[in-house]
């Protein structure tokens, strides 16, 4: 009884079978079969080919969420140059909170406002990608998969022995409270002050006024090497003693994530604005550089995702299997036509019948077959 249902089974399962295998001796080779089967298989490869690049590519996708850390410490990265001497110019941060932040972290180091040959084509380099990043945005996919982790690298101050320096370069960082504040470099070295902080301006003469700068490096959060931000290159050159350069700057928490780094940075977007500060024609106010920051309470989360492997060999059988059933209809319905019209017409087999044949209409087509005999 075993054997029996077993063969039955069996029996039922071959009935099952949705590919049935035709003998050797019923298939026929042609030659146009054969060429369309290696057109096939040549544009099933070269698709193959191109659908592998696709999966090994990666996109970047963003996610949007309410930034709860409201109790870290935010960080400055500063690589600023100012036409002045280091003596005479003072950097701090006065935060919303007329809180004064020390800055320790920040160094002063002379330096000639000119740069290098070899640094000035660097320069030039980079105001050309800026340029470009605000036509394309799609490029700042492509600088958050190149970013590295690790500390960047610092550039060279090549100093010509001939002439003394008459700049001053402030870099290094400083951390600040997550609240919206205020980054200056002006006249005099800052002192602490009950309702604030001063700066020592007396003591410098007013011929000695030039805050002509450039912006090198400004970044907030971790600082990732690879990655560009909207300030750096930034050059602004005046003639006036008397100029006030200010920065509206809207910081952004970016959570990145890529097969590289993983990190906590900030984006920010900036808006400029300067004018000359003539107290006589009601222009008002202080000459310096002001950066005047504020913090979105919105955090982006940038993930570098990849096709996964199953919708890859999905995709890839698709291809295979629409190419393969594409091409046989193609093939079928070329080869009926040409067999319709050049070979069946030209050698006579279909003929037209005067009389009625089986109740049939007069003048309608009929093929004679195998089965019609003398009568």
């Amino acid at each position: 009884m075993r054997r029996i249902s077993r063969k039955k089974a069996l029996t039922l399962v071959k009935e099952l079978d949705a590919f049935p295998k035709v003998p050797e001796s019923y298939v026929e080779t042609t030659a146009s079969g054969g060429t369309v089967s290696l057109v096939a298989f040549s544009l099933m490869a070269v698709l193959a080919f191109l659908e592998f690049f696709v999966y090994r590519n990666t996109w970047m996708n963003y996610e949007y969420e309410v930034d709860k850390d409201f109790t870290s410490k935010l960080r400055i990265n500063v690589d600023i140059t100012v036409a002045m001497r280091c003596q005479y110019i003072g950097a701090d941060v006065l935060d919303l909170a007329e809180t004064m932040v020390a800055s320790d972290g920040l160094r002063y180091e002379p330096v000639r406002f000119e740069l290098p040959p070899e640094r000035k084509l660097w320069h030039m380099t980079l105001l050309h990608i800026q340029e470009r990043l605000r036509v394309e945005h799609s490029l700042q996919n492509v600088l958050f998969k190149s970013a590295m982790k690790g500390p960047s690298p610092v550039p060279s101050q090549s100093e010509d022995s001939s002439s003394s320096p008459s700049a001053c370069r402030i870099h290094g960082h400083l951390y600040v409270n997550k609240v919206a504040g205020n980054f200056h470099i002006t006249i005099g070295k800052s002192i602490p002050h009950p309702r604030g902080h001063a700066h020592l301006a007396a003591l410098v003469s007013h011929d000695s006024y030039n805050f002509s700068h450039r912006i090198d490096h400004l970044s907030f959060g971790e600082e990732i090497p690879g990655l560009i931000n909207a300030l750096d290159g930034t050059e602004k050159i005046t003639t006036d003693a008397n100029h006030m350069f200010q920065y509206f700057i809207t910081i952004v928490p970016t959570k990145l994530n890529t097969y590289k780094v993983s990190a906590e940075t900030h984006q920010y977007s900036v808006t400029e604005r300067e004018r000359v500060i003539n107290h006589a024609a009601g222009s008002h106010g202080v000459s310096g550089i002001f950066m005047k920051y504020d913090i979105s309470s919105l955090m982006v989360k940038v993930t570098e995702q990849h096709m996964p492997l199953w919708q890859f060999l999905v995709r890839l059988c698709g291809i295979i299997g629409g190419i393969f059933s594409t091409t046989g209809m193609i093939h079928g319905m070329v080869g009926y036509l040409v067999d319709v019209v050049c070979c069946r017409f030209q050698m006579g087999i279909y003929k037209r019948i005067n009389a009625p044949l089986d109740g049939q209409a007069d003048g309608q087509m009929v093929a004679p077959t195998g089965s019609y005999s003398e009568q």
